[in-house]
Order: C-alpha cells, then structure tokens, then sequence
C-alpha cells in the first residue's frame, strides 16, 4: 500500500475517533421535559446512589460513567443541589455534578414552630423532625436566652441563599446570626425605650399584625396595647384567644373568624383576656413592617378599637370604654346581619 494511502486511512480513523468522542462526550446527554431540572444528592451519597438519581435524566449513562472516570468524579461526589439544564451534553454534566447551587429559601405568614420546620423541609435536605430538634436544642436555648415558646421570634421574613444540604444546626445559626443583626444598636434602643426586650416587640408584633393587614394603621394599633400594657390593663387582643382555642384544639388549619364571649374564658397563658401582660411567646411570625411598628408605634390616647364597618379591613379607635361600645356593637350588629356564626 502507497505511503499516500495509509496516510489517508490514518487521518479517516483519527476523524473517525474524533467524532465519536464528540458525539459520545459533546453533544445533548439529557432527557429533560423541562428547560431546567434540579438534582438533589443527600449527604452520605456515593457514587452508585449519584449515578441512580441522574439516571432518569441522562440518557447514555455509559457516557456519563466514561467521563466521570477521566474527570475524578467517583471519588468525589458532594451532597447537594445541583442544576442540569436541557441539551447538556456529557462533559457538562459531570461538570454541573460538581457545582453545589444554593436554594433562595424563602418562609413568612407561619404560625409556629412546626409550621415553619414542615415550610423549610420542603426546601432543605434536614427533615421537620431534625430541623425541631436543632432549634428546642436546650443548650442552644440558654446560652441565646430563648425559650420553647420564644426561639419563633428568632426567625425573620426573608428569602435566605442556603445550600440544599445544610445541616439544620447550621440553618438554626444562621438565623440567629440574621436575627442579631437584625436587632442591631438603632432597634435595640428603641426597644428599651418602651421597657420591652427584643423577643416582647417581636410577640407585642404579632398580635398587631394579627390584628391589622394595613401597615399604615399598625403603629394606631401597637400604639393602643402599648397604652394598655402602661396602665398594666389586659391586651383583650382577639387573636390571642384564636392562638388560645388553635392551640388547645391541636388544630392550626381551621378558620375562626369570630372569638365568641365563652373563648374568651378559655384557661390558656395566650389568652390575653384572663392574663395581663404579654403572651409567653408570638402568636405568628410578624414581618419586619409589624416589629418595627411597634418600635416606632405613634402616641395618641387610644385604649379600643374595633373593625370598622365603613372601612373595609381597617379600625375604628377610641379612647373611651363609651365610645367604644358604640363601635363595638355596630360591628357586632354587621356581623350578625352576614351571618357570621364562627
């Protein structure tokens, strides 16, 4: 055979191989419906549980194995969660597999703890029962002055960028290392302005933001239990004894729209009626809106108020027992006529 010839076969071989490689390595790999798909690898994972969770979304998983072999991956797989994208070919794959994507994990409106741990879970790897575990902590609790009923004020509304596979101690720190920055020198000193602790503005805002969905009147409402708490009167605050009959019935999910006279009889430490003071603990998790309208609550002479029936999901406020009863009982009368049993 002419030199000429073999040199030829050579090149059509080296071409050959080449694309083979390519197609084998650098062309689409993914089964993907949509344009983007995360893929979660629990701590404790190896390689065999990594390569039977991508499984369903690569499509030649000999390919994937060849190339996580030249590019070490066996032996270095991480928890975590991480991105593969439609069209990925193979090279990239292995790539995205070592790139840990944090989840922007985001939790408001919860009215207790376990509310919030079933909320975090569903973004997380640690489970409700761990993510509990971590914040009733005993240790945790003394040494950060919190309590079972008080740790829930340690979490603030916001979206947070965490790694999928953090572990629930390390959630936990994190929220309170925001938690004290949160309560930073300004706050802090507004707070002992009104003889409050940081954890008692945080409950003082719960009820306030139980009571008002409109962030212009919340520091009228703060204003008023703060006028009550002065004169060491009871807060007679409503969503105290909906907290108070939710908590006794072992029932967050039910609706009550109506606190009836018996409720507001019922033997529980939330229930603002039959305690003066604060309830132990927050009756809701208040946005940052609520707490600081309660730092920053206005000062008038209202001790009532009471829903307004002219004003949609406002009140109205009073300074006297008199003038109040006048409001109170044309709410009362509005209710009745819709027919509002509960």
């Amino acid at each position: 055979m002419q030199k000429s010839k073999i040199i030829k076969v050579i090149i059509g071989l080296f071409l050959v191989a080449v694309l083979a490689v390519f197609f084998l390595f650098f062309t689409n790999n993914t089964q993907l419906e949509k344009e983007e798909f995360f893929v979660e690898i629990p701590t404790g994972s190896n390689y065999d549980d990594a390569k039977k969770l991508l499984s369903p979304y690569v499509k030649s998983m000999s390919s994937f194995e060849i190339m996580a072999k030249l590019r070490s991956y066996p032996d270095n797989v991480k928890p975590g969660r991480f991105l593969l994208k439609k069209g990925m070919n193979t090279f990239q794959i292995v790539g995205a597999m070592r790139r840990n994507v944090p989840v922007d994990l985001a939790f408001n409106n919860q009215e207790r703890l376990e509310n919030l741990c079933e909320r975090l879970s569903s973004q997380i790897e640690p489970d409700t029962t761990k993510l509990l575990a971590a914040f009733r902590d005993t240790t945790f609790l003394q040494k950060n002055g919190f309590s079972n009923e008080t740790v829930f004020s340690m979490f603030l509304p916001n979206t947070y960028q965490v790694y999928w596979n953090i572990s629930a101690e390390k959630f936990r720190d994190k929220m309170l290392e925001e938690y004290n920055k949160f309560w930073n020198k300004e706050r802090i000193t507004k707070a002992t302005a009104l003889n409050l602790t940081p954890v008692q503005v945080t409950t003082l805002a719960s009820i306030v933001q139980k009571e008002s969905a409109k962030k212009s009147e919340r520091p009228t409402v703060a204003g008023v239990y703060l006028n009550r708490l002065a004169k060491e009167m009871p807060l007679q605050a409503d969503p105290t004894v909906i907290y108070a009959l939710k908590l006794r019935d072992n029932d967050f999910d039910q609706v009550i729209k109506r606190v009836l006279y018996n409720d507001l009889f019922i033997a529980s430490p939330y229930n603002t009626y039959q305690n003066t003071g604060l309830p132990p603990g927050p009756i809701a998790m208040p946005d940052v809106d609520a707490i600081d309208a309660v730092l920053n609550a206005e000062k008038h002479d209202y001790i009532y108020f009471c829903a307004s029936v002219e004003k949609f999901g406002y009140h109205v406020f009073a300074a006297s027992y008199e003038d109040h009863q006048v409001n109170a009982k044309k709410y009362a009368d509005w209710l009745n006529a819709q027919g509002t049993k509960r």
